[in-house]
Formats: C-alpha cells, sequence, structure tokens
C-alpha cells in the first residue's frame, strides 16, 4: 500500500462509487473487525485498495486501518503461525508499530500508511494502545467471565477502531469528534457483537474462545440470544443517530455498513439459537446489492 509524501489520493468524493467499491468489498470478503478473522484478500489486493483511497479518502483510511489490524492477525491466527511463537511475532510487530510512530516512517509499507494516517488525523495514542492490549489478550485468554472484561475487550478491538476512522471522517474537527464518539463507539460495538454472533460455532469450536458472559454456549437458547440482540439492537440504534451527522462524503459508506450489518444481525435474529450454534449465517449477495440500491435512494432522498 503506497502513500505519497504528502499523503492519500484525494480526489473529488462520488458516495456512490465509493459505496460501490466497499460493497465489493462485502461481497468478496466481508468485513470483520475482528483481527483473527479478517481476510487475507486485504493484503493481497492492493490495486483494489489504491483504487479505494483514490475515490474516497475516509473509505481509504478505512482499509489502511483494517490492513494494519490484519497485519497484526498474522501473529494470533491458529492456522496461519500455529508452529511459531505467536508473543515473539506479536511483541516484534508492536516495537516495530511503535518505532513507525515515532520515527514517522517505517520500511514495512503497511505501517508505513498507517503512521502516516495516526499523524494526520492525530489520532491519540491511546487508542492504539488499547487496541493492542486487547488482540494481547487473544494470546492468552480464551473466556470472558465478566461483564467488565467482556466490555474492556470489544472497547480495545472495535470502539477504537471506530474512534480513529471518526478522527478521519471528521479531518480533524475536534469537536464534532466529540460530539459523535459515544455514536463510533457504540456502532463499533454493534459491529463486533454481530461478529461475535455469527462466527459463534468458529469460535468456539475451533479458536475456542467464548465472548459473551454468563452465556452457555454448549446451551444456547432463545432466552439469551434474545438478551445479546436486544443489547446489539440498543448500540445500532445510538450508531445511527452518529451516521446522521457524518460529513456527507463519509456518511453513505457507514451507512452502507450499518444497513449490512443490521441485515445480518436480522437474520441471526430469525435463526433458530440451535442453527446459529451450529452453522455461520450469511447474507446473500442479491441480498446486498439490494441493500446498495436502496440505501442511496434513502440517502440521495436524505432519508437516513
Amino acid at each position: 500500500l503506497h502513500v505519497s509524501p504528502s499523503g492519500p489520493t484525494n480526489t473529488q468524493n462520488s458516495p456512490l462509487r465509493s459505496s460501490i467499491i466497499l460493497l465489493i468489498i462485502i461481497l468478496h470478503w466481508g468485513i470483520d473487525l475482528r483481527p483473527e478473522t479478517c481476510i487475507e484478500p486485504f493484503l493481497n489486493n492492493l490495486i483494489l485498495i489504491s483504487l479505494v483511497e483514490s475515490e474516497l479518502k475516509s473509505i481509504g483510511i478505512f482499509i489502511t486501518i483494517v490492513i494494519w489490524l490484519k497485519k497484526l492477525s498474522e501473529c494470533l491466527n491458529e492456522s496461519t503461525h500455529k508452529n511459531f511463537n505467536k508473543k515473539e511475532l506479536f511483541k516484534n510487530f508492536e516495537n516495530d508499530l511503535y518505532l513507525a510512530i515515532k520515527n514517522k516512517i517505517s520500511l514495512n509499507p503497511i505501517l508505513n500508511s498507517f503512521q502516516y494516517t495516526y499523524h494526520q488525523y492525530n489520532i491519540d495514542v491511546k487508542l492504539v494502545e488499547a487496541f493492542m492490549n486487547s488482540m494481547r489478550m487473544d494470546l492468552h485468554k480464551s473466556k470472558y467471565l465478566t461483564k467488565e472484561e467482556y466490555e474492556a475487550y470489544i472497547y480495545g478491538s472495535a470502539d477504537v477502531v471506530g474512534l480513529m476512522c471518526l478522527k478521519v471522517f471528521v479531518d480533524g474537527d475536534t469537536q464534532k469528534y466529540n460530539e459523535l464518539k459515544d455514536s463510533a463507539m457504540a456502532l463499533g460495538s454493534a459491529f463486533q457483537k454481530v461478529n461475535f454472533l455469527r462466527d459463534l460455532k468458529d469460535d468456539h469450536d475451533i479458536l475456542n474462545r467464548t465472548y459473551f458472559p454468563n452465556t452457555d454456549l454448549c446451551n444456547l437458547n432463545e432466552d439469551s440470544k434474545k438478551l445479546i440482540i436486544d443489547e446489539i439492537e440498543q448500540d445500532f440504534s445510538e450508531g445511527l443517530k452518529g451516521i446522521k451527522q457524518l460529513p456527507m462524503e463519509a456518511k453513505f459508506g457507514v451507512f452502507m455498513a450499518y444497513r449490512y450489518y443490521s441485515q445480518l444481525l436480522k437474520k441471526l435474529k430469525h435463526t433458530p439459537a440451535f442453527e446459529i450454534k451450529n452453522t455461520r449465517i450469511r447474507v446473500p449477495n442479491y441480498k446486498k446489492f439490494e441493500l446498495l440500491t436502496r440505501s442511496y435512494v434513502k440517502f440521495q432522498l436524505n432519508l437516513l
């Protein structure tokens, strides 16, 4: 991923073109905020990523941040580095990250792109530290038994990603950032919790991870599922308030992601608990195209 000395290219923004590109990403790979489940093509298809950067700066930076997350995930993924010392890989990556931020340059193109974004948009180092702390948990922690542990992990793995992206979306406007930060965190939490629920089977059976506290995932029932979904719907409601107040060039892309995850939650809501535990629920591609067209109409008519 190349970032010129003057930063990512900033051409005239087109919400439709940029959201179509975002939809292509969703169609082929999906967007999962958990680093261990971000998919390899994010790193491989640099041409598409460069296209996104040239089409819409904010979405391009979002992809930059996601790629950074994916790079870190290579230290944490069970299948990718099962024969290597993950703690050492993580430590080395963390050192390289903070050196890139300190020196404002890195020979690692992904870290170099991230450090540019970090400095250009004045991202708080505490957000980066919180993210790294949550990812460090994945090296040794597999069960989150209390609400406090659960919320701390989600804050570091999802909420701060929303806050980093918000820094870019408001283009350094501190007042706007402070007004929208609660909504950005709620939206990040909602996305993450939907991922948890959708990937229940793989997390439990393959990675041996349990994120939802006070929930027996071996015997997930409708009452437990309803409590989880009610919590996610509250997060989505708060997140939508913030989406409506985003700058025009960022609003449609984020609204599309919101619509996609809302549709996924709707499918999970109408799927029996025992089936969620035994399969991975998806949104069909034709439905994603429908979401794009309907969302664009709402966007044009200012009906968000």
